[in-house]
């Protein structure tokens, strides 16, 4: 068995007992189904004989014993058609968790070649027909082959020539379906891609919603959502004319079958072969063997439907982290400040060379303490020196000290927890004000937040919202205005108290009354800790202990605002322009 299969089997082991039970039920279920038709024969066949006078009795108890079995037939179903779908939403919930738990491991290199839309549909679309394939298909297999082995011995007992009759056509139908199976995954598989584009299409659009109407684009966005559309629908008329030709044979033979039997029956009875009676059971029971051919037909749809869904799965699952905390990493408690750079390069491709590197071999040391300010030209390096800090990306060679001892050390969630970041595109989650300045510290108290809130000068502005800390924001915070939005991720980070703080153009999209009261916060915040302020605004990085100045060929310049004005370098012509 290889390892697709045996992750497969895995989500079994949890719920055995539940899984054993629903098989159980399911293999009594189709027992007793088959034992109803033998009563019927007998009744039919042996107790009117005697006449009704004397069969009376008899059929009142064998009618109760039908009724008795009609009744655990019930409540098998029944357990079956509960239990056994619960067991397949919990498999279902494993999966999902497993899965989102495995996004929230991969790294920024993963994301930077995804769409969130196909993503989401991975978690959605695609595990809703791998639950149905882990509950329906071993249970409909279970019951299909009971019935059909057990129908058919039955069959042979009654008249094996008539048996053998109702038996031919099913070779007929396994080749026929095997062909069709194949052709039936390829479409099920491009079916699921097309849904995923589909959703990435639309989550895209929605999310861009203000943009698109800001430059009238409705027509083409629905033009883009119709093509991808149009393609689904494609694969889906693929799908259906693969599947309408498998059902509409599968079902027509099922029929034939029961056709020959009813000819071949007569003719035997005609030559005194074969009783009315016999005949009569016969044709119950090949309804019994013909309702699990059918039933196998529409496991097989099922089985490829959700085995394409769980190959999408599994190929996201075996992606591996590019980023892994180390076997011997520790936690990272007590933090001075100091970072160093030791002949770090970095690139962005999958196959870096020395000519696709963002930096190369560079160099550099950080006081705990300092206020750092990183300028230059978009593309030198900037955001990559502070996005190596915290291990969203590994250097391509070098490495990345913290208190003279490499970040590789450490754990990466005890190491970004002493990080502090305050992005441009500043990111709130879907609730309150409470909740996402709380985001910064979940085990926070309302005073805390309240206090960070104060620090970051956004205390008053809240204090004037509807509900105060309790109002809700909307999504990615549209309520609230650009510098609102950027005090709460202040907050967010005064909250988290960490040492080493990074601001990635924080205040590039404000307004100049918006600038200055993030500016303040920012100091406010950067006392006392090591902070790299990223910054296209040259005036708001005038009071930075040391300002470095990013080129191609890395460091270019480095020093006070004042220093670097005298020099008449590349510093001052930057902030001439």
């Amino acid at each position: 068995m290889n390892a697709k299969w045996r992750k497969f089997f895995s989500y079994y082991r949890p719920y055995m007992k539940g899984f054993i039970a629903d098989m159980f039920f399911a293999l009594i279920g189709a027992g007793t189904s088959l034992v109803i038709p033998l009563i019927t024969r007998y009744i039919t066949g042996t107790v009117l004989e005697s006449g009704f006078s004397n069969a009376s009795k008899t059929i009142l108890i064998l009618s109760c014993v039908m009724l008795g079995l009609l009744a655990l037939e019930f409540c098998c179903n029944y357990f079956i058609a509960y239990v056994g779908h619960m067991v397949g939403a919990r498999m279902e919930y494993d999966l999902r968790n497993e899965l989102f738990t495995h996004y929230q491991k991969l790294s920024f290199r993963f994301y930077d070649n995804q769409k969130v839309g196909s993503l989401m549909s991975r978690v959605t679309n695609d595990l809703f027909e791998i639950t149905e394939l882990y509950h329906h298909g071993p249970e409909d297999l279970l019951i299909s082959i009971i019935k059909l082995i057990g129908s058919f011995i039955i069959l042979c007992v009654i008249n094996i020539r008539l048996a053998l009759v109702a038996f031919v056509p099913v070779p007929f139908m396994v080749v026929f379906a095997t062909i069709l199976n194949r052709k039936m995954k390829r479409t099920f598989k491009r079916n699921r891609e097309r849904i995923a584009e589909i959703n990435t299409r639309m989550e895209d659009s929605l999310s861009g919603i203000r943009v698109v109407k800001s430059f009238a684009g409705e027509d083409t966005e629905i033009h883009k959502f119709t093509e991808g559309n149009n393609l689904f629908l494609q694969s889906k008329k693929d799908n259906y004319r693969y599947m309408a030709i498998y059902h509409a044979v599968l079902w027509c033979v099922t029929g034939l079958i029961s056709v020959a039997v009813i000819a071949v029956g007569s003719i035997m009875i005609g030559h005194n072969t074969l009783t009315l009676q016999d005949l009569i059971a016969f044709l119950l029971y090949v309804n019994n063997y013909t309702e699990p051919i059918r039933k196998l037909v529409n496991f097989t749809e099922q089985f490829q439907n959700g085995m394409s869904g769980f190959e999408r799965f599994y190929e996201m699952i075996c992606i591996e982290p590019d980023i892994e905390d180390a076997p011997d990493a520790v936690e990272l408690k007590q933090v001075k400040g100091d970072i160093d750079f030791q002949d770090v390069s970095f690139s962005y491709g999958d196959n870096p060379t020395s000519e696709s590197h963002v930096l190369s071999h560079l160099d550099l040391h950080i006081d705990a303490g300092e206020y750092v300010a990183l300028v230059g030209h978009s593309g030198v390096g900037k955001t990559t020196i502070c996005s190596l800090i915290p291990r969203f990306y590994e250097p391509t060679e070098g490495k990345i000290l913290i208190d003279g001892t490499p970040i590789t050390s450490y754990t990466q969630r005890s190491l970004r927890r002493k990080i502090g970041i305050v992005q441009q595109d500043v990111y709130l989650f879907a609730g309150t004000v409470l909740e996402n300045i709380r985001y910064g510290r979940p085990d926070a108290t309302l005073e805390e937040v309240v206090e960070a809130a104060k620090k970051a000068n956004a205390h008053d502005f809240i204090m004037e919202l509807p509900n105060g800390y309790d109002t809700d924001i909307g999504q990615r915070g549209v309520k609230l205005s650009g510098g609102q939005k950027q005090r709460l991720s202040i907050a967010r980070v005064f909250l988290k108290d960490p040492p080493v703080l990074i601001f990635d153009e924080a205040t590039s999209s404000l307004d100049n009354e918006s600038e200055k009261v993030i500016q303040e916060s920012m100091e406010e915040l950067a006392k006392d800790r090591t902070a790299l302020v990223i910054a296209h605004r040259l005036s708001t990085i005038r009071n930075a202990g040391r300002i470095l100045v990013l080129s191609e060929n890395g460091i270019e310049e480095s020093g006070s605002h004042e220093e670097l004005m005298a020099k008449n370098g590349a510093y001052a012509k930057l902030y001439k322009t």
